[in-house]
C-alpha cells in the first residue's frame, strides 16, 4: 500500500484525453526504439540484480502507472492478469532502462522517490499522447458510436448534469447512452458499466478516478426548527436541535470547519430521519423535520424561498470530491473517452452556476 497518495489519483487524464502532442509522441517512439543502455553512474543508482532491458517500454511504462494506481505489486498483477514476479521484473527493466530507482518499497508499503513521482506525471502525458496518435491514425474509426452506459447519482442525473449530457448527444448522434440513476457502488464487469460519475471518495483502487470538481456544503434547516429558541452562532448549538442524516456521507456525526480560522468542531447528534437520498433529505428539511447538511446546489433554491435558512454560515461542512469512473484498459473506445473529455470540461462550470444561481 502507497504511503504518499498524491500521485496515485486525483487529477490523471484518461487515456487518449486532450490534442495530441507530437512532440511527446515523437519523445515516446524515439524512446521505444532506441533503447540505449544507461551510463555506469545512472546503472548504479539501480540494484545489480534488476533485469535486463528487453521488454517494450511501453508496456512497462504501462505497468509502473498501474503499480502505482494500484498501490501494491499484487494488485497491478491482478489487475493486468499476470503474476507479481512478471510485474517485479517490468518494473526492474523500466528502473534499469532509466537509471532510476522511481519507488522504495519495504516490507509493509511502498513509496514513490522523487524520480518516480516524475516518472509518473510523464508518462500519463507520454501514453495518453501515443494512444490519440494511434487514435488519429484511425481516423474515421475512432468517430463515436454504439451505446455508453453511465451511472450516475440520482439527484446530479435528474437535474445537474442533464446539460452536459445532452450536449454530448448532440455532438455524437451516432452514440446513444443509457443514463442510470442510483447512489450505490458500481461493479463495472457485472452490471456492464462504462463510466460513473461518483461523489465522495474512490476506495476501489482497480479503477480510473479521475477528479473534476468539489461539491459544497452547507447546513440548513426550516424556519419551524427554529421556532422559540436563538438562531445558532456555534456549531455547539445545532447538537441540540433535530437532525436528518445523508447516510451517503454522515450518519449521526459530523464536522465542521470554521472559514476563518480553521477550527475544527465536530457534533454528534441522534438524526430523525436518515436516507441515502438526497432530494429526501431537502424534502424533509423543507418540511421542518430537522437540520441538515446537503450540497448546496440543490438547496439554494429554497434558500431564496425563504422555505430554509442557512445556518452558522461562517461554518462549513468539508466540500464532497466528485469523480469520473472508468475501469483500466490498454484502449477505451471514443465513445468513452469524448464522455469524459466534455464532462471533464462541464461539470465544474455546471455545478458553479447551479451554486450561483440558486
Amino acid at each position: 500500500m502507497f504511503t504518499s497518495g498524491d500521485a496515485r489519483r486525483g487529477n490523471s487524464a484518461p487515456e487518449g484525453q486532450g490534442a495530441v502532442d507530437a512532440c511527446s509522441v515523437q519523445r515516446l517512439y524515439a524512446w521505444r526504439i532506441n533503447m540505449p543502455r544507461p551510463s555506469k553512474q545512472a546503472r548504479s543508482r539501480v540494484p545489480a540484480s534488476a533485469a535486463p532491458v528487453s521488454a517494450d517500454r511501453l508496456e512497462l511504462m504501462q505497468t509502473f502507472l498501474r503499480i502505482v494506481d494500484a498501490g501494491s505489486l499484487s494488485s497491478a498483477a491482478a489487475q493486468l492478469g499476470t503474476t507479481q514476479p512478471t510485474v517485479s521484473r517490468r518494473l526492474q527493466a523500466l528502473e534499469r532502462s532509466l537509471g532510476l530507482r522511481l519507488l522504495q518499497r519495504s516490507t509493509h508499503a511502498m513509496k514513490l522517490t522523487e524520480d518516480g513521482a516524475r516518472c509518473y506525471e510523464r508518462a500519463k502525458e507520454l501514453l495518453a499522447s501515443w494512444e490519440l496518435f494511434e487514435a488519429d491514425l484511425r481516423g474515421a474509426s475512432d468517430e463515436p458510436e454504439g451505446t455508453l452506459r453511465v451511472v450516475v447519482p440520482h439527484a446530479f442525473g435528474q437535474q445537474l448534469l442533464v446539460e452536459p449530457l445532452t450536449e454530448y448527444l448532440r455532438r455524437h448522434p451516432r452514440v446513444s447512452v443509457e443514463w442510470l440513476l442510483h447512489d450505490r457502488g458500481v461493479d463495472f464487469i457485472a452490471d456492464g458499466i462504462d463510466c460513473a460519475i461518483h461523489v465522495g471518495e474512490v476506495q476501489d483502487p482497480s479503477v480510473v478516478a479521475i477528479r473534476v470538481a468539489e461539491v459544497p456544503r452547507i447546513v440548513v434547516a426550516a424556519p419551524s426548527v427554529l421556532a422559540g429558541v436563538p438562531v445558532p452562532t456555534h456549531p455547539d448549538e445545532l447538537a441540540r436541535l433535530p437532525w436528518l442524516s445523508l447516510r451517503t456521507f454522515y450518519r449521526n456525526e459530523l464536522s465542521l470547519t470554521h472559514v476563518a480560522t480553521g477550527e475544527v468542531q465536530p457534533i454528534v447528534f441522534q438524526p430523525r430521519v436518515s436516507t441515502d437520498s438526497l432530494y429526501a433529505l431537502r424534502s424533509a428539511a423543507v418540511k421542518g423535520l430537522g437540520v441538515c447538511v446537503g450540497s448546496a446546489w440543490v438547496l439554494q433554491e429554497e434558500l431564496q424561498r425563504g422555505r430554509l435558512l442557512h445556518l452558522v454560515p461562517q461554518w462549513q461542512a468539508a466540500p464532497l470530491p466528485m469523480y469520473l469512473l472508468y475501469p483500466y484498459a490498454r484502449f477505451h473506445p471514443a465513445r468513452l473517452r469524448r464522455f469524459v473529455e466534455l464532462m471533464r470540461e462541464r461539470i465544474p462550470a455546471a455545478l458553479a452556476v447551479a451554486v450561483r444561481r440558486g
